[in-house]
């Protein structure tokens, strides 16, 4: 019997100051990375899907971004600067 099956990770890359689409404030939005990895025997393997997007922590709207888009934003994220951090570790898993 073999098992196999999905695991997601959630990463919260950076923190930036942008004017959200939705609500029109300018305010700190997060920037994540969601990975789906393909895992066997409850091992993870190999990435299925990665999917990036950002939050408004003012209103809750979130935005998909492309990868393009989100080495964009990661650039402007200049760690200690004012306002902004950089991050890399996984918050919490992400059950789909």
């Amino acid at each position: 019997m073999i098992i196999f099956g999905t695991k997601g990770y959630l990463y919260q890359l950076a923190i930036l100051t942008l004017v959200c689409g939705q609500c029109g404030n300018p305010s700190a939005h997060t920037l994540r990375k969601r990975v789906t990895k393909f895992t066997l025997f409850f091992v993870p393997l190999f990435p299925a899907s990665t999917k990036f997007a950002t939050q408004c922590t003012f209103c809750g709207a979130e935005r998909k971004v492309t990868g393009e888009e989100a080495d964009q934003l990661l650039a402007q994220a200049t760690p200690g600067g004012p306002g902004q951090q950089a991050y890399g570790q996984p918050q919490q898993p992400y059950r789909p």
